[in-house]
């Protein structure tokens, strides 16, 4: 059977020939069925006949997940090597032959009655330098899995053609298991989601949802690729969003990165529009809101890429005011498919929270996230939550209205500033620049959100989120920050570093900026800071604007909230350089590293003794 269907797909690369033979006739599905992006009509045809897939209007489309798979497991998440020394504070490591017996037992004879859908795929745009770490193959048993990955990749066996060496792949394997008895959450708990990072194998069972399931996505083009650009030393793989200013007044191009935790706005930020008073002058150009590959271009700067094909958003609080570049790619007729939220029998319209300010008032036919009528629900029930927290939609980068003329050039394009943003509520100001790479890096370390009490039984404390690479890390954490001081080693023009912070609060525990179009402000003032036309006020964490620096016309804002914006309160960052001992000391970091640490914590402390 699986000589057949490799014939019938006419699969010529003997590598992959081999890898779907191994795995076939280990999971034994009934059928083999190699896919690519020209097949996505077919195939929602075939998941709506088999109600895998329900219409949300017109060329729209929904889709429920089991309701104990909903969201990405941190807990279950592994890597795996043969080295111990691989082992990180956050990787969950692994000994690869350990990791895969176990998923080998898992898998086997796990796709009776079922077909496998081989997925050839490109995590990069063609051509680019970093191709060769980008080709993929993933074997799946469920076909909106392949729907979503046709949206996030470059699939079909073409994208092998053009590859120096079409045997270095990144092969993976997607299982999703019996959904009811797989114990979520339990001492029982069967899923495991592994990274064999040093064999560039991926083995994923028991979801079929998200990053759990996408092995491109974050499997493979962030905790894999992550590890290839280490033990390569030729990139980096990050969490971060990429983004294009244009100044219409001068011509000039600028391009932002960076990375931002959980609920720190980076995809509003990535597909922000310019605010009131600036729309002539500006315009902000979309390249990803998820990953980026940053790698040393011949030229001495900073390149990056966004290495996905499309965009995978959280819905709750997605709408026209927050996100209208969002509201409009996944607009009627653009493909997009959604999960997890509330659908409307008889029209199949969406509702999701946030999505406006309040839900149908007519509840009539409306069926929550897990396919319950509203109309039956209790009065003290009627207004929990219809959509799922983690609901997502997933369409493709060419829906987006504000997607960069130039996004899909293999060459990437060149990095001027690379900002992370946390969510704190008093400490860090609206922006402030750092000049000094090796401090940049440090930034990025310490860089953390504070939690909530449902998220972490510590409210008001920091999380700290390494890059926001905390939950992808392949590799031990000393190692990344010495890997990241190696690349930017190699620049003869490193971009400039910043941190940013839109969410301060006042007494009434309002948010003292406005946000959303607004943070353009500050990435305005940062260029104009590396450009040196502004200079700021120096501090022990870095330079932060004069309010006579930033643009602000057309926002209506009072100079005392602006100087609370800009204020380096010296008590709260002593306290905070305190809780940075222990988290830092976890990691054996690089001195040059720890020396930046010292140093600001030695300035606070001079601050207060003068003051």
């Amino acid at each position: 059977m699986v000589n057949e269907a490799l014939q019938q797909a006419r699969i010529k690369n003997v590598a992959i020939q081999k890898f779907v033979t191994e795995w076939a006739e280990l999971t034994q599905p009934d059928q083999i069925t190699l896919v690519s992006a020209a097949d996505d009509t077919k195939l929602l045809a075939e998941a709506v006949q088999a109600d895998e897939l329900l219409s949300a209007g017109e060329g729209n489309y929904f889709a429920r997940s089991h309701p104990k798979d909903t969201a990405r497991s941190e807990q279950r998440t592994v890597v795996a090597t043969s080295r111990p020394s691989d082992r990180g504070v956050y990787n969950n490591w692994r000994h690869a032959d350990e990791v895969v017996a176990q998923q080998r037992e898992n898998m086997r004879g796990a796709l009776r009655g079922k077909t496998m859908y081989v997925i050839p795929y490109l995590m990069a745009v063609p051509n680019t330098p970093l191709a060769k770490y980008a080709a993929g193959v993933q074997l799946t048993d469920d076909r909106t899995v392949v729907l979503h990955m046709i949206r996030m990749a470059r699939v079909g066996i073409e994208v092998f053609d053009d590859l120096a060496d079409p045997e270095f792949f990144v092969r993976g394997v997607h299982v999703t298991g019996d959904l009811e008895q797989l114990g979520q959450g339990t001492d029982e708990d069967q899923r495991l989601f592994a990274t064999v990072a040093d064999q560039r194998l991926i083995l994923h069972y028991g979801s079929a949802y998200g990053g759990n399931a996408l092995l491109g996505k974050i499997a493979h083009a962030l905790r894999q690729a992550a590890y290839d650009g280490w033990t390569s030393g030729e990139f980096l793989a990050e969490q971060f969003m990429l983004l294009g200013i244009v100044d219409h007044a001068t011509g000039e191009r600028f391009h932002i990165c960076g990375g931002f935790p959980s609920a720190s706005g980076k995809t509003n930020l990535a597909m922000m529009l310019p605010p009131q008073g600036m729309e002539d002058r500006y315009s902000v150009e979309f390249y990803g809101d998820d990953i980026a590959w940053l790698w040393p271009g011949e030229d001495g700067r900073l390149y990056a890429m966004n290495p996905e094909n499309g965009i995978f958003g959280v819905a709750k609080d997605t709408n026209h005011t927050t996100n209208p570049a969002a509201m409009d790619s996944i607009q009627p007729g653009s493909g997009a498919i959604f999960t997890n939220v509330a659908r409307h029998d008889e029209t199949g319209a969406l509702w999701w929270e946030g999505k406006t300010p309040s839900p149908p008032e007519d509840i009539a036919g409306w069926r929550d996230w897990t396919g319950h009528l509203i109309s039956t629900r209790s009065l003290e029930d009627r207004d929990n939550a219809w959509a799922h927290p983690n609901g997502r939609f997933a369409t493709s980068l060419i829906k987006i209205p504000t997607l960069a003329a130039n996004a899909q050039n293999p060459a990437g394009v060149p990095i001027d500033a690379i900002i992370f943003g946390g969510r704190t509520r008093d400490r860090e100001p609206l922006v402030r620049a750092i000049s000094d790479p090796t401090e940049g890096v440090y930034d990025g370390l310490t860089m953390g959100a504070e939690a909530t009490f449902a998220a972490e039984g510590l409210d008001g404390q920091m999380r700290y989120d390494p890059m926001s690479m905390r939950p992808f890390m392949s590799y031990p954490e000393g190692e990344y920050a010495a890997h990241w001081l190696k690349i930017l080693d190699t620049l003869d023009d490193p971009p400039l570093f910043a941190h940013v912070n839109w969410f301060q609060r006042d007494a009434d525990n309002g948010f003292i900026w406005p946000g959303y179009r607004q943070n353009l402000r500050a990435l305005v003032w940062l260029l104009d800071y590396r450009a040196g036309t502004t200079h700021g006020i120096s501090t022990p964490v870095g330079v932060v604007p004069r309010v006579d620096e930033l643009d602000l016309q057309g926002l209506d804002i009072s100079a005392e909230r602006l100087q609370q914006l800009l204020r380096i309160d010296t008590e709260l960052w002593r306290n905070e350089m305190r809780q940075r001992e222990n988290y830092l000391a976890q990691f054996r970091l690089p001195t040059n590293i720890s020396a930046v640490h010292q140093r600001i914590h030695r300035q606070f402390d001079d601050k207060q003794h003068h003051s």
